[in-house]
């Protein structure tokens, strides 16, 4: 199987097992699924040249706004996973440990700290939210969840390509 393939399978597993957890959390902990819609939204207007905004929620809404958000969340998935491969090379494509996975999981939590929920209005770390612990507990346990999906992934990706 080629790099890419693999990269594709364990990125959109991964992401697909952030949205599992996205789906069990809010009969759990009641915490509402993530609005990936919203991130559409500031996409959308970073083609009209907005980057950052006070509140995502209060900006017009952008046409297709929900498969552009939706599209990115996997493709970003899917980039996080080429950095693990990046990162870790074929030792790791060929026999996937929990460690690697983990660790890029977890550091992945910058793109959300940084980039989005800063451009999104929320601040650096979610500072700006209501309760910016609670938001950064929760973007973290989302991304370590994540790193857990690529570990899965990638030992199921090997074992049904073994067969």
């Amino acid at each position: 199987m080629s790099n890419l393939l693999f990269i594709i399978l364990i990125g959109v597993g991964a992401t697909a097992a952030m949205d599992i957890w996205n789906l069990i959390r809010k009969p759990l902990f009641g915490i509402p699924f993530s609005n990936y819609g919203m991130m559409g939204r500031w996409m959308g207007h970073m083609a009209h040249g907005q980057f950052r905004h006070d509140a995502i929620a209060a900006a017009p809404s952008i046409a297709g706004e929900q498969v552009i958000g939706w599209t990115a969340h996997y493709v970003i998935g899917v980039i996080f996973a080429a950095l693990l491969v990046g990162l870790y090379g074929n030792g790791w494509v060929g026999n996937p440990t929990i460690g690697p996975a983990l660790a890029v999981g977890v550091a992945t939590v910058a793109a959300p700290f940084l980039l989005m929920q800063p451009g999104m209005g929320a601040g650096i770390a979610a500072s700006r939210t209501p309760n910016p612990a609670s938001a950064r507990l929760h973007s973290l346990v989302n991304h370590i969840v994540y790193g857990l999906g690529l570990y899965l992934s990638g030992c199921a990706v090997q074992m049904v390509s073994a067969v």
